[in-house]
């Protein structure tokens, strides 16, 4: 295969803008609605999600992952703990920034929401070869590092 003209391939690439917002606020939109069963919102359930995926994290790390500001992540972990989804760990490499950590309940729930989304996603992939789904994620993440390259 050729490489793409860099004009081209812009516009092509400006086309997977289109899908991605929409996708975005269609998955956003699915974990709200789902919240009202769980009662995780799509905020705590990312951090859920991040503390399942890779263990104890402080809030620090978990806004860097997720872009977004420790405030915010802050009030996740807050309600998430007031849910008692999550707990505070002592952190032996920094002690004014505690480690969050699942619960037992926590655990299921985040587990219980990613199989459900898993079986749904079942259903997307029907057709697709793994070759294709590689493409689609080393193009997403070049587009992702290229806006991190932008000039200020």
């Amino acid at each position: 295969m050729s490489a793409l003209d860099p004009n081209d391939g812009a516009r092509r690439l400006a086309e997977i803008y289109l899908v991605v917002g929409p996708l975005y606020r269609r998955v956003l939109r699915a974990v709200e609605e789902d919240s009202a069963a769980t009662g995780i919102d799509a905020g705590q359930r990312a951090v859920l999600d991040m503390l399942r995926r890779h263990g104890p994290m402080t809030v620090p790390q978990l806004a860097r992952e997720q872009e977004l500001t420790r405030q915010f992540v802050q009030r996740m972990v807050n309600a998430a703990a007031e849910d008692g989804f999550v707990r505070l760990i002592a952190n032996p490499t920094h002690r004014r920034s505690a480690l969050i950590e699942l619960t037992g309940p926590g655990r299921a729930a985040i587990n219980d929401i990613v199989d459900r989304e898993h079986r749904q996603l079942q259903e997307a992939c029907e057709g697709l070869t793994a070759e294709q789904i590689d493409t689609t994620l080393l193009v997403l993440r070049r587009m992702l590092a290229a806006i991190d390259l932008r000039p200020t």
